[in-house]
């Protein structure tokens, strides 16, 4: 899996977001921990949090 950047989750819906972290989140639970496929899934997730808070948090 490659990481998957804030600027490329910017053109995303809010469903198709909710989307692709469950699908990343299944990847990175499988995923050996030490792999960088793992690492990427982790940062990855942490890009689309970032992205779901930041627009939950616009007025």
């Amino acid at each position: 899996m490659k990481l998957i950047t804030i600027f490329e989750l910017a053109t995303k819906s809010e469903s198709e977001l909710r989307v692709l972290y469950r699908e990343v989140f299944n990847v990175a639970a499988r995923g050996d921990r030490e792999s960088l496929e793992h690492q990427d899934a982790l940062a990855s997730l942490e890009n689309i949090h970032c992205v779901m808070i930041s627009r939950a948090l616009r007025p």
